[in-house]
């Protein structure tokens, strides 16, 4: 019997390392240790995620996030983060849209939080998962809130300076977090199922190294169960700087960087202080959030302003905002239309414009009501810059998106 014992520790061993080599097999890396290669900005600053020293390091500024250059169905995900001041915040999203939601820095997604020493009854900094901003998900243990929201069933993260590692197990809808080795965190009955992994940048300096996936195989995700898709929109703001804005006269004053918002401030009035960008642009779709501050007080009897939002140049056309008809009218040389309805949110709340223009003519619509149809614009030159201004009172700006239409109307 004492002889068996080396043969069956022998066996053991044998099974134990052959487990081991099957889960390590399939892996690829997300991060090749020199460059972003496979991964896109999409609402942050050139440097806001850098390589060095074979890691991804997040300045945590602006507010945003980066994703994979494609979307993911079923995987197994596994990264290393450390923060490097106490307190610092970020994430990881899963199955994230490729653009951010309205009104917001964050894409619709299940974010898997990597905080630092914060914690609560009803958040930790010890791998929560979590929906957001539209996605939806069934907690594996209920939140004392009755939050979209699984708390740790065990902290186990490690402090600012020290190295954490998370695998990240995702399939048919569902989510597991293991952190430092053991699974404490996730949810089930998930949408969507199918699209882009994200990191998020979000005040707090942050390292991210040994970023690997390993694929699943498939169970049918459907259209309806995918994120949106990457169509080719880029970002048109910074959340630093006016890089890539033309900012002559009174611009230099009226318009501010407030991390992921562009502040447009009420107290420069002046007909020079339009916010115009560099590059050009022929047919294409933009994407603008804005909002109105909300009223108080007094204030609610006053003027909120209006603005504008000029498309091809200073002779082109021009898309109503804050319009007492209502917002998405447009007037240009020789043609123009009224809006058909009003679709604006009321002070305080976060509107979306989705304007295309095409040739002679352009549609908007305003948090997803086509308000303008086809509008006419004859006179309106081939090509010029994007314009911004509002007069009268204070307005925010936020999620500014391009994308330039080939011949056929397609991104080129």
């Amino acid at each position: 019997m004492r002889r068996a014992m080396p043969f069956v520790a022998l066996v053991l061993l044998t099974i134990s390392s052959a487990r081991a080599a099957d889960d390590e097999a399939g892996f690829t890396p997300l991060f090749n240790g020199k460059d972003l290669s496979g991964w896109v900005p999409v609402n942050v600053a050139p440097n806001t995620f850098t390589v060095g020293d074979r890691m991804i390091d997040c300045t945590g500024v602006p507010t945003g996030v980066m994703r994979t250059d494609r979307q993911y169905e079923n995987f197994v995900l596994e990264l290393d983060y450390m923060h490097v001041k106490p307190g610092g915040n970020s994430g990881l999203f899963i199955w994230s849209d490729a653009i951010t939601s309205v009104g917001v820095p964050f894409t619709r997604a299940i974010e898997v939080q990597i905080l630092d020493g914060q914690n609560t009854d009803n958040y930790t900094s010890h791998g929560d998962v979590f929906s957001i901003h539209g996605a939806r998900m069934t907690p594996d243990r209920p939140h004392p809130g009755g939050w979209e929201r699984c708390l740790p069933s065990e902290r186990r993260a490690k402090p600012a300076g020290e190295w954490n590692h998370y695998r990240v197990e995702c399939n048919d809808g569902s989510i597991k977090l293991s952190v430092n080795g053991k699974e404490v965190s996730g949810g089930h009955n998930i949408h969507p199922r199918n699209g882009y992994v994200c990191l998020e940048s979000e005040g707090g300096t942050v390292h991210f190294r040994n970023i690997r996936i390993k694929e699943l195989p498939s169970t049918g995700a459907k259209p309806a169960d995918t994120a949106k898709l990457d169509e080719g929109f880029k970002s048109l703001y910074t959340g630093v700087d006016l890089s890539g804005w033309r900012v002559d006269g009174a611009a230099t004053t009226k318009w501010q960087p407030k991390d992921w918002t562009l502040v447009c401030d009420a107290k420069t009035e002046s007909s020079d202080a339009t916010l115009w960008t560099e590059k050009e642009y022929g047919d294409f779709v933009l994407i603008a959030d804005w909002r109105l501050p909300e009223k108080k007080g007094d204030a609610a009897a006053g003027p909120t302003g209006t603005g504008t939002i000029r498309l091809r140049g200073p002779h082109g056309a021009s898309l109503a905002i804050a319009s007492p008809e209502g917002s998405g009218g447009i007037s240009a040389s020789g043609g123009g239309a009224k809006p058909k309805a009003k679709a604006d949110r009321a002070a305080g709340g976060w509107n979306r414009f989705m304007v295309t223009i095409k040739g002679n003519t352009c549609t908007v619509t305003l948090n997803g009501q086509t308000v303008t149809d086809n509008a006419q614009l004859p006179g309106a030159p081939a090509k010029g810059p994007i314009g911004v201004d509002f007069h009268g009172g204070a307005a925010e700006f936020a999620n500014l998106y391009v994308r330039a239409l080939g011949p056929s109307g397609s991104a080129p």
